[in-house]
């Protein structure tokens, strides 16, 4: 298909399903993704059940059907001939077949799923916060812009409003309208959805989708009815949460840049170790600051209140993998060999702004400080994405509120960053292929310019859950595959994924890791309790 790159084959499709993360798991090891083949009714809903519907297991490949059948015993006659029932499957006629009670339990356990539960209630709720804000901006625009600026928001609540339709009532998605430097690449990708899906209607559905696709399809929807309402067309629609989350933060913001300035005083004087023990507490403090998301809260407040500064042994037990001094040897390396006046380049591919932005750019700033590296480049977004993800106007409102804090060490940091910015040892990018829905794999035939630039960086540090869930290609892999192995390619330079665990994905654990977590605590991976340092590169 024309624009699709040739890396996205059918087969290769990131695809994090809506079924249940145990019976997959029992289902052997998933090293493709579950697709979406064949659909079945799903089953009548009870008086007072959701209004959205919900697919039955019949949609899953027959892979995973073999599993199901393995785990829960369902072998059965042939059958034969004619249509399948809807409480069958089965991957050749004279092997497994899942009965009644079988597919029941899959069912039952595939509308517990994190990705089922995001669909069904997070992002309708994200939406109706999107629609309040709009409302209450009401004013502000008709003193802005008069009588058109109220059209214009009568306008975009509509254009939400349908929106919101569309998914709880399991619509098709539609193609993108309004003209914008992404649109095509996005039709593409729709396009590229609907070959992979044998539907009567040819067309994929908010509920028989790739969950990672669907999401960032309805961010991407959001700014299309902001941006399809002018004069109102420039609004943010998620500022306001992103801004509390900073101001909420206040004391934890002044603790990290007392605690920062304090260690520049000083930092000349420390031994290896003594360097090595700072740079490792820093970076704990960027991992944590990634609890903070407010797309996982539905848009809710969701700041940070304590200092996390004095809790990092406390925490310590919660980071699953913890790769941090393969970064310090890579680091230290180069600042031994590098020829002056050569260039050590960290790249920090952004997450969320507010808080965990504070602590990223503290991290940079001890990067510089203490000559680990000569220049930091953040990559963000173009557009507002996934309620709190930093865009420019992020960047540069955060670091202007730190300079004018009513605080010593507070503004120190301001003015620093921003003397950073000017002499060009910090650069800010963005790209549109970061509000995309593909993987990252993907990158060198879709955005060949960015990963063109990313070659260039001595380390990569990519923030955050929705960077994982794409690095990896949001698939169901079993969890002690390797992360090199599920990057599925994607090697521009040495990296490192940092994240607190907010979906069901997580490789390169150890054997029996995973699942004995998922034995004590089922909700292990989705609540941000625990987090990883996970690099790949040389060694």
């Amino acid at each position: 298909m024309a624009g699709v790159p040739a890396s996205l084959s059918g087969r290769d499709v990131g695809f994090v399903s809506l079924f249940s993360s145990k019976l997959l798991r029992k289902a052997g090891p998933r090293r493709e993704p579950v697709g979406t083949k064949r659909r079945a009714p799903a089953p009548r809903r009870a008086a007072g059940d959701s209004a959205v519907r919900v697919p039955s297991p019949g949609a899953a490949s027959w892979d995973a059907f073999e599993g199901f059948a393995d785990c829960l015993g369902g072998v059965g006659r042939r059958p034969r001939g004619g249509s399948p029932p809807v409480a069958a499957a089965w991957k050749d006629q004279d092997r497994f077949q899942l009965r009644s009670l079988s597919l029941a339990v899959t069912f039952y356990s595939f509308t517990w799923s994190f990705a089922y539960l995001t669909v069904k209630d997070r992002i309708p709720q994200i939406l109706t916060k999107v629609i309040d804000t709009l409302h209450r901006h009401k004013s502000e625009f008709f003193a802005k812009h008069g009588e058109e600026g109220v059209e214009a928001e009568k306008k975009a609540i509509s254009l939400l409003s349908k929106l919101r339709n569309e998914l709880q009532t399991d619509k098709p998605i539609i193609p993108l309208v309004e003209k914008f430097v992404d649109t095509d690449i996005w039709n593409q990708y729709l396009e590229y959805q609907q070959s992979l899906i044998n539907e009567s209607d040819g067309k994929s559905r908010w509920f028989y989708s790739p969950w990672l696709f669907v999401e960032c399809y309805m961010y991407r929807r959001i700014h299309e009815a902001i941006i399809q309402s002018p004069p109102i067309n420039y609004f943010d629609v998620f500022k306001e949460s992103k801004e509390q989350n900073f101001y909420e933060s206040q004391e934890s913001i002044i603790a990290l840049c007392t605690h920062l300035q304090q260690l520049i005083t000083t930092i000349e004087d420390l031994d290896e170790n003594q360097l090595k023990d700072e740079f490792f507490k820093l970076l704990q403090i960027s991992l944590w600051g990634n609890k903070c998301d407010l797309s996982l809260s539905g848009g809710e407040s969701h700041s940070q209140k304590t200092d996390v500064v004095n809790s990092l042994e406390d925490l310590k037990p919660f980071i699953l993998v913890n790769d941090v001094e393969h970064l310090w040897s890579l680091l230290t390396n180069c600042k031994k060999t590098r020829e002056k006046p050569s260039v050590i380049s960290v790249y920090i591919v952004l997450d969320n702004s507010g808080f965990e932005l504070v602590t990223d750019l503290i991290l940079a700033n001890f990067l510089l400080s203490s000559k680990l590296a000569t220049e930091v480049h953040f990559y963000g977004k173009m557009i507002p994405w996934f309620v709190s993800d930093t865009t420019i106007h992020d960047f540069n409102w955060l670091i202007e509120q730190v300079k004018h804090a009513n605080h010593k060490w507070m503004s120190k940091c301001g003015a620093d960053w921003e003397d950073y910015i000017k002499m060009g040892k910090w650069v800010y990018h963005d790209h549109i292929f970061w509000t995309l829905p593909h993987e990252y794999c993907a990158m060198p035939q879709v955005a060949p310019d960015l990963y063109a630039e990313l070659q260039k960086a001595h380390l990569i540090l990519f923030k955050g859950d929705l960077n994982y869930r794409k690095l990896t290609g949001d698939r169901k892999w079993e969890f002690s595959v390797p992360f090199h192995q599920a990057l599925n390619g994607f090697h521009p330079a040495p990296l490192c994924a940092i994240r607190t665990l907010k979906a069901e994905i997580q490789v390169g654990l150890q054997p029996g890791q995973g699942e004995q977590l998922m034995a004590s605590e089922p909700s292990w991976w989705t609540t941000g309790k625990y987090g990883i340092f996970q690099y790949d590169g040389p060694l």
